[in-house]
Formats: structure tokens, sequence, C-alpha cells
């Protein structure tokens, strides 16, 4: 059985390594600027999360077969896209996509 010491330890470690790699960037953003291209760079960082896990959902995957496409996700994705395309809101295009999901799970 693990010690209790040690486990305690390890959440106090891995909170504390959690906290400062969230907290750490925007104290020294704080103190330094960026450059131009940088910040425009940055910028597209949400839009390259969103992306990859959009793609995620919309495939699934078995071994020895190509990638086949999940149709209630692949449904769902239409109005959530054209909300992206409309609004650029990622608060708007999340729920209309959790939204768009659930009508199309009860649907189908």
């Amino acid at each position: 059985m693990p010690s209790t010491n040690f486990i305690i330890w390890t959440m106090i470690f891995c909170g504390l390594a959690t906290w400062l790699s969230r907290i750490l960037p925007f104290v020294l953003l704080k103190k330094f600027t960026l450059p131009p291209k940088v910040v425009e760079f940055l910028g597209f960082v949400p839009i390259t999360i969103m992306a990859a896990l959009w793609f995620e959902n919309l495939f699934h995957q078995q071994i020895g077969h190509l990638p086949q496409v999940d149709l209630p996700n692949l449904l769902a994705s239409i109005p959530t896209v054209i909300t992206a395309i409309l609004t650029k809101k990622l608060l708007l295009i999340v729920i209309v996509g959790i939204i768009s999901l659930g009508l199309v799970r009860l649907i189908i």
C-alpha cells in the first residue's frame, strides 16, 4: 500500500505544476511585450485546438480499416460550423454544438 505522505506530496506537486503552468505565462507577459508577429501567430491557437478536437470526434478509427465518419457528429457539425463562420464567438459555437448534437442524438 502506498504511503499517505507520498500521495499527499504528489498531489501538492501536481497541483503546483498545474498552477504554475497556467499562471506563469500571464505573469511573464505583464513584464514583456511580444512582437506583433508572435501575437498574430498565437491568435490561431484556439482555432487549432478546436479543429483538433472536432476532427478527433468526427472520425472513428479501426485497425486495418479506413477511418469512418461518425454521422451524428457530422450532422451536428453543420450548424456549428455555420455559427462559427457567422459569429466567431467561441461560447456561442460551443452552445450550438452541444444543442445540435443533443437534437441529432434525440432524433436518431
